[in-house]
């Protein structure tokens, strides 16, 4: 694996949706820089790098684009893959963690049996926006007896404090690039 990619603009390959999935929401699409060879490459690579000597025992990704990335990261990194899955969706015993949405509640679930006590885990996502999913899932893989050694994304929309409130958990945050704004 190569250093992170030096002359990608990844921010320039994220589409922008307005007023999607509502008005005046301002949706970071991620399809457009994944479709692009070199942005994927540059995306993932600045994924791996911080993490290639941490130590990592899984990597675990929140359905469905950290699935594609998280993918990819565990790859490189030579490491198995737990995804992270909307309530229902995995075949055997699972546990489970809800999280509030602006309308209600969800809930994301992981295999019982997919970490064990000790494994260094590795979050993966493509965005943190106000950290409700990134914040369960946090809690699923310490409920799990896993130690997560960061939550890695593609984008920060820091403007809805979503790394600020993994940060107050004791989650180290890396993000490769940031949008103002919601």
């Amino acid at each position: 694996m190569s250093a992170p990619a030096k002359g990608i603009d990844l921010k320039g390959l994220i589409r922008t949706i307005p007023d999607y999935p509502k008005p005046g929401i301002l949706f970071r699409d991620i399809t457009t820089l994944i479709a692009d060879p070199a942005g994927l490459r540059a995306a993932i690579d600045g994924l791996v790098w911080p993490f290639l000597t941490a130590g990592i025992d899984h990597v675990a990704g929140i359905e469905a684009r950290g699935f594609i990335l998280g993918g990819a990261v565990a790859h490189e990194l030579g490491r198995g893959f737990v995804p992270i899955r909307k309530k229902g969706k995995l075949p055997a015993r699972t546990i489970g963690q809800d999280y509030s949405l602006e309308y209600g509640v969800d809930t994301i679930e992981i295999h019982a049996d997919a970490i064990r006590k000790g494994d260094r885990v590795l979050l993966i996502d493509d965005l943190i926006a106000t950290g409700g999913t990134a914040e369960a899932a946090t809690e699923l893989i310490r409920r799990s007896g896993g130690d997560l050694v960061a939550a890695a994304f593609v984008i920060d929309l820091p403007d809805l404090g979503g790394a600020n409130r993994l940060a107050a958990k004791d989650v180290v945050v890396h993000t490769l690039i940031s949008f103002e704004g919601h």
